[in-house]
């Protein structure tokens, strides 16, 4: 390596390595800003990012990310446990919740509670009803992706139909 090169990385400063977490599972988290007045320490959230398996590029992209939209989802390969990881983060300025998807869904119940027959319950959500009547009798579970959207329906049935629903036009 020529001498101005090493001049130059001298400038930089030490290098701080990322001591990475030995162990874990795999898990997706949702990051907001603990305040949206003051940056977070940018550098301290890509570190604890970066420590659950993510490249420094890719942890560096969802903070910043982060900074520009106010929150971010984010896929960490290794955690460890979610407090030490929320704890972390929060040092930096960040809050961190993990984003737990359903395993199964009570499909007969939530269309109960919307007191809404098979059939109304389908031609509102744009279901099949034999795809629904399937679910309700658990001979065969919804995939990942109709869990998601049979969970957005629980949390919020109005706003859904509202985005499901074609807009009238009039003439």
């Amino acid at each position: 390596m020529d001498s101005s090169l090493r001049e130059r990385f001298a400038r930089l400063g030490p290098i701080r390595a990322v001591d990475r977490v030995s162990s874990g599972s795999p898990a997706v988290f949702v990051l907001r800003l603990q305040s949206h007045r003051e940056t977070p320490r940018t550098i301290d959230g890509m570190a604890a990012l970066a420590r659950r398996g993510l490249t420094m590029l890719k942890a560096k992209r969802a903070i910043e990310a982060l900074v520009e939209d106010g929150r971010v989802f984010v896929n960490l390969p290794t955690v460890e446990n979610s407090a030490a990881l929320k704890g972390d983060l929060a040092k930096a300025g960040i809050i961190a919740a993990p984003v737990e998807r359903p395993a199964t869904l009570d499909v007969r119940g939530l269309r109960e509670r919307l007191g809404l027959t098979r059939e109304q319950f389908a031609i509102r959500y744009g279901m099949e009803i034999e795809t629904l009547r399937n679910w309700e009798t658990v001979k065969r579970p919804p995939d990942t992706t109709a869990l998601s959207y049979l969970q957005a329906i629980s949390n919020n049935p109005e706003q859904v139909e509202m985005a499901y629903a074609p807009t009238p036009s009039f003439l």
